[in-house]
């Protein structure tokens, strides 16, 4: 662990960091400031807040690995790598992406607790940058926490000359939980006022995290739950957030109706559609088309773009000798380059229920039509909501949109119940519903609502942690395990903690059972 926690310190690069604000700096000399005299420039807490975005750039590189391809979605047809492994629920604690994961977010956490470390010192204009830290490092922990179960809770930067790791063991998930909603309401309070840019943290983005962990903790808190959601839907107007959503008109074809609404779906993810549509079909292909990336739908998302994006410098953004940058390890697995690799395939039990015929705008925005043939046992259907066609991703990252709210809402008010008539429950879960061009439901049922969110959600690394969150993860992959021969069993929930954290302490850390 030591070791791990140096080569994070060491690298925290200064190099790296000024690269992410090099509009503002001179990169001729890019260690020539120390944190201490970094921290006495008039713009050091933004520059320090830059880094932190940048950090997090990397994280969702492997995130589609450890989650959704360890799901019911998707399978992967192919020997390559990692990908069987973790399709087959297969992975050991020495996995390189198992730890890669790891360590990216403790990198990004420990960038955000350089700026809470030294907090006082935020000048008066800058103070929303000590509640993007605090935001940042809630939402790391409460990736690793819903990844790996049994981790520390790292709330300082550690003293690469001291054993202070040993002052970091494994925690009782009930107290990281309680650790993440702290972090997560302690930022309210600092970006309460703060400027709203979907490209940073946000108030309404906190107060809808900490109620997701609230549902997501051992003991879920619905009520609390359902008293922050409640103030973001019921004042969503207040922070600009909507379902991208064109009204069906009365005298409009079905054809029509559903045209309008598969290109408002698409157009969430950034994307629009090539060619013409027949019969309400899309004719052509998507693309990612950079100026719908900012929505009222997403409420916060981490860019990725070849230019600087509106408020901070990306790490691929003007370097033109770079080869490999951010983007591309965020978009192969998941994009069009990911059939390449045998891997972003539909399920054969994903296919029963996402079809044109029960999913009519879904179905064209989240597959490739062109790869979809339901007469073959063995195709291969593949991704499109992240079409980028080549090795440099453009496609923004979504870590929060507002659909997303809508359907917990429900969820909190549902309450861990079997169903609801609760009208606050149903008309947010009928907003989903109508904009996926779908009938509306006067009852709501838990099952209901795990199916909802599994359509809606697809590719976005949600399916793992909505079995989990809903106590169905154990029934749903071993039956997905039994019929696909692979490898579950209720301990393959969590991953393998990473074997490097236990040899760096060893007789500290213990692994995670079933590995």
């Amino acid at each position: 662990m030591m070791n791990l926690y140096k080569n994070i310190l060491i690298c925290f690069s200064l190099v790296a960091l000024f690269t992410s604000c090099e509009e503002e700096l001179d990169l001729s000399n890019p260690t020539a400031l120390s944190i201490e005299e970094l921290l006495q420039t008039d713009d050091g807490f933004k520059f320090l807040a830059n880094g932190v975005l940048d950090a997090y750039q990397k994280v969702p590189a492997n995130e589609f690995l450890i989650s959704e391809l360890r799901s019911d979605n998707v399978r992967a047809n192919t020997e390559n790598g990692n990908y069987p492994a973790f399709n087959a629920y297969n992975i050991d604690p020495n996995n390189g992406d198992v730890a890669t994961y790891y360590s990216n977010n403790m990198s990004t956490i420990k960038h955000a607790n350089t700026i809470i470390d030294n907090r006082f010192l935020a000048p008066e204009n800058q103070q929303y940058t000590v509640g993007e830290a605090y935001f940042m490092r809630a939402l790391c922990h409460f990736n690793l926490i819903r990844a790996y179960e049994n981790i520390p809770y790292i709330d300082t930067v550690l003293d690469i000359n001291a054993d202070e790791a040993y002052d970091y063991p494994q925690l009782d998930p009930a107290v990281v939980y309680e650790k993440i909603i702290e972090d997560f309401k302690t930022s309210i309070a600092y970006l309460q006022d703060a400027t709203v840019d979907r490209y940073r943290p946000s108030a309404g983005a906190a107060i809808s995290f900490a109620a997701k962990a609230y549902l997501s903790q051992p003991s879920p808190n619905y009520k609390e739950a359902e008293l922050l959601l409640a103030s973001v839907v019921e004042n969503s107007s207040t922070y600009g957030y909507s379902l991208i959503f064109t009204e069906q008109g009365s005298d409009d074809s079905d054809f029509e109706n559903y045209k309008n609404l598969i290109q408002d779906f698409g157009h969430v993810f950034g994307n629009d559609i090539d060619g013409t549509f027949t019969d309400g079909v899309p004719d052509g292909s998507w693309s990612n088309n950079s100026g719908l990336e900012i929505n009222d739908e997403v409420i916060f998302s981490i860019a990725y773009d070849l230019v600087s994006s509106d408020t901070y410098v990306t790490a691929d953004s003007s370097l033109d000798e770079q080869v490999q940058t951010d983007s591309e390890s965020f978009s192969f697995a998941m994009t069009l380059q990911g059939p390449s690799n045998g891997v972003n395939i539909a399920s054969n039990e994903f296919l029963e229920v996402m079809t044109p015929e029960l999913q009519p705008v879904r179905f064209y925005v989240s597959f490739d039509a062109l790869s979809y043939n339901p007469t073959l046992e063995t195709n291969d259907t593949f991704n499109a909501k992240f079409p980028t066609p080549g090795e440099i991703g453009d496609n923004d990252w979504i870590v929060l949109r507002y659909a997303d709210v809508l359907l917990l809402y429900s969820e909190a008010i549902l309450a861990g119940g079997n169903s609801t008539t609760d009208s606050r429950a149903i008309d947010a879960f009928n907003e989903v519903r109508l904009r996926a061009g779908l009938d509306e439901v006067v009852n709501l049922t838990k099952a209901d609502l795990l199916a909802e969110r599994r359509v809606e959600f697809v590719y976005e690394n949600q399916r793992m942690y909505d079995l989990i969150r809903f106590g169905e993860a154990d029934k749903v992959l071993q039956e997905f395990s039994n019929q696909n021969s692979l490898f579950y069993t209720n301990e393959k929930k969590y991953l393998p903690f990473p074997q490097r954290e236990l040899d760096n302490l060893p007789n500290f850390y213990n692994q995670n059972d079933g590995y």
